[in-house]
């Protein structure tokens, strides 16, 4: 078999694309979680690979039928779970893991956040999470790489070569485990040029604004309320217990989010802060409108009432 000619590849890539760009038309018309069981796939798998060549449009069939339903969208305007930043410290080497919170530091009226970050040895935040950048993505930034090509370096003959050797390169095997990894910088970049400082601190900034909408929201519906404060785009809230053992106040929150994370129109999940189980709504996903978040907000209120008549 010869490789696949310039034009074929041409009409091959045209599909797929057209197929990437339906997908985010209608992403929003799927159940933001997984419809399937686990094994379900492997049921509908054959037995061996095909003899024969398949054609592109039956495989994109099949994508659609078998590898769809079983896919949670995070890309969905309707999901809302994303993790929030944290920051550890462990001996003489200061880490700050602005996982997602990070990304909106570009915003000079959050910048205040990480103020006293170059004192730290190292800082992180993930793009993939708010950042417009393709699963995955994790920036990095050591004030000392040395240390870590001092820890994690190996030269066996077969790596050795000259560009790294008189430094002419940065050799990023010294700076992890594994000897290489996926080159998402390219990626990264292709946000920065594509959509610019400015129209990148316009996106984080309307995730910010919607979840204060829908933190908002959440205040003005006596049953809830929001247990720490807001300071980006995740509002942590709950019922407002109805009973006096905190047990049963959590048993009783996290009913409503798993009615809610079944029904499939809107995702979410949880924490436990100071022993109270919290539902987790966090605005990350690029395609989210203000008309997403009402809509989120009345599917919580919805089964919020059904499982109070119930209860």
């Amino acid at each position: 078999m010869k490789p696949m000619d310039p034009e074929e590849f041409r009409r091959q890539g045209h599909l797929v694309i057209d197929f990437i760009a339906d997908y985010y038309k209608n992403v929003e018309k799927y159940p933001v979680r997984s419809q399937v069981e686990p094994g379900y796939l492997k049921k509908r798998m054959p037995d061996s690979a095909p003899y024969d060549p398949e054609p592109i449009e039956q495989i994109l069939r099949d994508v659609q039928n078998d590898i769809v339903p079983g896919i949670t969208h995070w890309q969905s305007p309707n999901y809302y779970a994303y993790f929030p930043s944290s920051a550890e410290e462990f001996g003489v080497w200061v880490h700050v893991d602005a996982a997602y919170a990070g990304s909106v530091c570009i915003c000079p009226e959050y910048r205040h956040f990480i103020d006293g970050v170059e004192k730290a040895h190292s800082f992180s935040f993930n793009a993939h999470k708010w950042f417009l950048t393709t699963l995955d993505c994790c920036c990095l930034w050591v004030k000392e790489p040395g240390a870590l090509v001092e820890a994690l370096s190996t030269y066996p003959e077969y790596l050795r070569n000259k560009a790294s050797e008189t430094k002419q390169v940065v050799d990023y095997k010294d700076w992890q485990i594994t000897l290489s990894r996926r080159f998402r910088s390219l990626k990264l970049w292709m946000v920065l040029r594509s959509y610019g400082v400015a129209n990148l601190r316009r996106f984080l900034r309307s995730h910010v604004k919607m979840a204060k909408n829908f933190e908002g929201m959440v205040g003005m519906d006596k049953r809830f309320e929001v247990v720490v404060p807001r300071n980006f785009a995740t509002v942590c809230f709950r019922i407002v217990p109805v009973v006096t053992k905190e047990e049963a106040a959590n048993s009783f929150n996290a009913r409503l989010l798993e009615r809610i994370n079944e029904a499939g129109e809107v995702y979410m999940t949880h924490a436990v802060v100071g022993g109270e189980y919290v539902m987790r709504f966090a605005v990350g996903a690029s395609l989210t409108e203000n008309r997403h978040v009402i809509l989120a907000w009345k599917v919580v209120q919805e089964h919020a009432d059904a499982l109070l008549a119930s209860s």
